[in-house]
């Protein structure tokens, strides 16, 4: 982790005067514990796309809501107003404040999106097996996201086949 850190470090500004570092991946990839890893090493929040998709058909607005609601903020020099999500009561909650940081970690199947990256210094993709992945993902959230496991993996090959993530990435992460 401590190579994705400096890389951010070294990197310039890229919302604003904040280092933004995205993590992509396909669901169960270990996007969220590479995040937190990361964004503990250098201090930086987190914004999970979890909280920004809005339900299990929200991947693209997910996105729209990170780049209209966080990154044009921050690249403007004024505080970011992060959507939350609450998908037991599938409602939205109050936003999270978010004052311009130094370092922004972004974690989610979305973050490094085409209408994002010219928000991101450093874009991570990790590559990880699908029925590792899935293993992953159902012993994580099994009851909730069971039902659900192919409509949000059609949405991901749909979103990650036209942006083309992984062969963008800065780092390519793999077992």
């Amino acid at each position: 982790m401590t190579d994705l850190a400096a890389r951010l470090r070294a990197a310039p500004p890229s919302a604003g005067r904040t280092r933004v570092l995205a993590v992509d991946g396909r669901s169960g990839a270990g996007k969220s514990t590479l995040a937190a890893r990361v964004a503990r090493e250098l201090a930086a929040p987190v914004v999970s796309l979890e909280d920004l998709y809005g339900g299990w058909d929200g991947l693209e607005d997910g996105v729209d809501r990170l780049v209209s609601d966080v990154l044009v903020p921050l690249a403007e020099g004024r505080r970011a107003h992060v959507p939350r999500y609450d998908w037991i009561r599938e409602a939205w909650d109050e936003p999270v404040p978010l004052d311009p940081p130094e370092h922004l970690v972004i974690e989610g199947v979305g973050a490094g999106a085409l209408r994002a990256a010219q928000y991101v210094g450093v874009l991570v993709w990790l590559e990880v097996p699908e029925a590792e992945r899935k293993e992953r993902a159902l012993e994580r959230d099994g009851a909730t996201y069971t039902p659900h496991w192919e409509r949000w993996a059609a949405q991901e090959r749909a979103h990650l086949a036209r942006e083309r993530t992984r062969e963008r990435a800065d780092v390519v992460v793999e077992p």
